[in-house]
C-alpha cells in the first residue's frame, strides 16, 4: 500500500508541476506571435502583436508600397511589352493587423497553442486587402489600352472587280487571370505579374468572305448580263452594275443585297424612264474626242420584276446570263448603230478668228457658237446658219449691235454674228464641204481673210454647205469672250473620217474702186472714215487624202464696194 501511494502522490506532484508550467507558459506567452514566424521572410516570432504589426509596417512596408511589372506576353504581330503598376492604383495593400493575428498571436489555454508558442511558428503569407472597385477599373483601363477590337472581313463590288477587306483577330485581356497574377505577384520576391491576352475572333472570319467570293463576288462580276425588252436587248456590264450591288453581314455570313434605285439609275442610262419617249443616239465632243452616246429605247416594264431577278441573273454561268423582261418597247429613230455608221473619229479640220472688245460680240457670237455647237451634218445633208441658229431675238438670247446696211454701220438685233458665219465657213472650206450659199461681207472687213468670209442676215442671207462626203460631221464652235485689253477668239472645228485633202490659192486684189463722201443728220448715224473697193479670186483644190491628183477645182469670185466715209450732223441739220 505504501509503495502505491507513493506512486500516487509521485504522480499528483508532476501533474500539479505540469499544471503550473501550463498557467505560466498561458500567462507568459499571452499577446505573443509563436516563436520563428516569418511573414514575407521578416522574423516577427515572439514579439507581442503591436510589436509585431510595427516590425512589419518597418520592414514589409517599402516592398509593399514599390511598384510590381506587369509583363504582358506579345501575339501575333502584337508584341510584348512590360508596364510598371503601383499597388495603390490598383487598390492593393497590406492589413498588417490581420496578419499578425493570422500568425496565431493573443491568448489560448490549449496544449497545442502553447506548444507552438514554445515550440515555434511557420512561414506566414500576409493579408492582403484588394480594393474590388479599384482593380476593376484599373484593369478596364488596361484592357482598352492593350486590346484591340476585331475586323470584319468584308467586299466591296467596285468597278474594277470585288475589293476585299481582309479579317483581322482582335485581342483581349483575359481580365481574371490578370486579377489573380497581380494579387499573386504583390509582395512575391520579383513583384512580376504575367498577364495574357486572349484572341477574339471576328464575327465574318476568313472563311465567310472566301465563301462570299466564290458563291456571289466572283460569278457576279465575271461578265455581262443581258435584260431583253422584246426584241430590245440591252446589256449591263460589271462595271455599270457593280454600285447596285453589296454583301452585308448578317448572321455571322456576308449576304448579297441589291441597291433597286442604283440599278433603276443605271438602266435609266440606257433605256428612256419607264413609259417615257425613246432617244435618239448622238454624237458629242467628250474630251476633244468625238464619242457615240448610245439610242435609248423607250421602254414600259415593271422594275420590281427586274429587282427580283437581278441578283440569281448575275451568277448565272456564261451563256445563262439573260433575262426576259414583259415590256412594250418604242424604237428610237436614230439608233445607236447609225450613229457609228456616221463614223465620226477625228478632227478633219480647224480655222479660228479675232475680234476687238464689246460686249455685243460677247453676247451675240457667244449665243451663236453655243446653237452650232454639237451640230451633226449627215451624208447628203445641208447645213443651214440661219435654220441652226434662229432668228436673232432677245427672247433667243441676242442682244443689238452693229451691221452693214446699205454700205454703213447700223445697230440691229445679232450684230456680230457673221464672226460666226465667216468662222463656220473656213472650218468646212477645208473639210471639203460643198458650198451651196455664201455671201461675203459688201465691203471687207481685215481681221477676216479676203475673199473667203461669209455674212449672214436674216431670214434673206445665209451660209449653207452640204456635205457630200460618206462619212458624218460633227461641228464644235467654241468663244473666248473678249476683254478690254484681249481679243475675243472664235474656234470652229468639225469632226468626220478624213476624206478630202484642201489647199487654196488667193489672187491678186484688182477692179479698185475709190470711196465715196456722205453726210447724213439722221438720229442712227455713226461715222466712218471709208476706204475703197477691190475684186478678188479664191481658189480651191480637191484631193482625196494620201493622193497628189487634184479632183476637183473651184473658183470663188468676190466683189468688195468702197466702204463709205460717213460724216454726221445733228439731226434735222441738212436741208431737206
Amino acid at each position: 500500500m505504501d509503495r502505491l501511494r507513493l506512486v500516487g502522490l509521485a504522480a499528483g506532484g508532476l501533474l500539479a508541476v505540469c499544471g503550473i508550467a501550463w498557467a505560466v507558459g498561458g500567462v507568459l506567452t499571452a499577446g505573443q506571435v509563436p516563436a520563428g514566424t516569418t511573414v514575407s521572410g521578416v522574423a516577427i516570432g515572439g514579439l507581442d502583436e503591436a510589436e509585431a504589426v510595427a516590425r512589419l509596417e518597418e520592414e514589409l512596408g517599402p516592398r509593399a508600397d514599390g511598384d510590381l511589372t506587369l509583363s504582358v506576353g506579345g501575339m501575333g504581330d502584337v508584341p510584348g511589352e512590360e508596364l510598371t503598376l503601383a499597388p495603390g492604383e490598383a487598390g492593393l495593400e497590406v492589413d498588417y493587423a490581420a496578419t499578425v493575428a493570422a500568425t496565431g498571436a493573443g491568448g489560448s489555454w490549449n496544449p497545442g497553442w502553447l506548444w507552438e508558442r514554445v515550440g515555434g511558428g511557420d512561414e506566414v503569407a500576409p493579408v492582403v486587402s484588394v480594393d474590388d472597385e479599384k482593380l476593376d477599373a484599373y484593369l478596364s483601363g488596361l484592357d482598352e489600352e492593350l486590346s484591340t477590337e476585331p475586323v470584319d472581313g468584308a467586299i466591296a463590288l467596285k468597278p474594277q472587280g470585288p475589293r476585299v477587306t481582309e479579317p483581322v483577330v482582335g485581342l483581349a485581356l483575359d481580365r481574371a487571370a490578370a486579377q489573380d497574377a497581380i494579387v499573386a505577384a504583390y509582395l512575391s520576391e520579383d513583384g512580376t505579374a504575367e498577364l495574357s491576352l486572349t484572341e477574339t475572333q471576328p464575327d465574318i472570319d476568313a472563311d465567310d468572305v472566301a465563301r462570299a467570293l466564290e458563291e456571289f463576288a466572283d460569278p457576279a462580276m465575271s461578265a455581262p448580263v443581258t435584260l431583253r425588252f422584246g426584241d430590245s436587248a440591252v446589256q449591263l456590264k460589271p462595271r455599270q452594275y457593280a454600285r447596285a450591288l453589296r454583301l452585308v453581314p448578317e448572321g455571322g455570313v456576308l449576304v448579297p443585297q441589291l441597291r433597286p434605285k442604283a440599278l433603276a439609275q443605271q438602266l435609266g442610262g440606257l433605256v428612256a424612264d419607264d413609259g417615257a419617249a425613246p432617244v435618239n443616239a448622238e454624237v458629242r465632243l467628250l474630251a476633244g474626242k468625238p464619242r457615240v452616246i448610245p439610242a435609248k429605247p423607250g421602254v414600259t416594264f415593271d422594275q420590281a420584276e427586274v429587282d427580283a431577278a437581278f441578283l440569281d441573273l448575275v451568277t448565272r454561268p456564261e451563256g445563262e446570263r439573260e433575262l426576259e423582261v414583259p415590256a412594250q418597247v418604242v424604237e428610237p429613230g436614230f439608233t445607236t448603230e447609225d450613229a457609228q455608221a456616221l463614223a465620226i473619229t477625228e478632227q478633219v479640220s480647224e480655222f479660228t478668228t479675232y475680234f476687238p472688245y464689246a460686249e455685243y460680240r460677247n453676247t451675240n457670237i457667244g449665243r451663236a457658237a453655243e446653237l452650232v455647237d454639237g451640230t451633226v451634218v449627215k451624208p447628203g445633208e445641208t447645213f443651214s446658219l440661219n435654220g441652226t441658229v434662229g432668228e436673232r431675238t432677245a427672247e433667243n438670247g441676242f442682244t443689238e449691235g452693229f451691221i452693214i446696211s446699205n454700205g454703213i454701220f447700223k445697230e440691229d438685233l445679232g450684230g456680230g454674228v457673221s464672226q460666226m458665219a465667216t468662222t463656220t465657213f473656213n472650218a468646212a472650206f477645208f473639210a471639203g464641204m460643198t458650198d451651196v450659199e455664201h455671201k461675203p461681207h459688201s465691203f471687207y472687213i481685215d481681221r477676216y481673210p479676203v475673199g473667203r468670209e461669209a455674212t449672214v442676215a436674216w431670214p434673206t442671207v445665209d451660209l449653207r454647205f452640204r456635205n457630200d462626203t460618206p462619212y458624218g460631221v460633227l461641228i464644235h464652235a467654241h468663244l473666248t469672250p473678249s476683254t478690254p485689253s484681249a481679243q475675243g477668239v472664235l474656234t470652229v472645228r468639225m469632226f468626220s473620217t478624213p476624206y478630202w485633202d484642201i489647199t487654196t490659192k488667193t489672187g491678186d486684189r484688182y477692179g479698185f474702186t475709190s470711196t465715196a463722201t456722205r453726210t447724213l443728220d439722221t438720229a442712227d448715224c455713226y461715222p466712218n472714215t471709208g476706204y475703197g473697193g477691190f475684186d478678188i479670186d479664191i481658189w480651191r483644190y480637191w484631193r482625196r487624202v494620201g493622193s497628189d491628183e487634184v479632183e476637183r477645182t473651184e473658183k470663188m469670185h468676190t466683189t468688195y464696194i468702197p466702204s463709205d466715209t460717213v460724216i454726221c450732223k445733228p439731226p434735222g441739220s441738212l436741208p431737206g
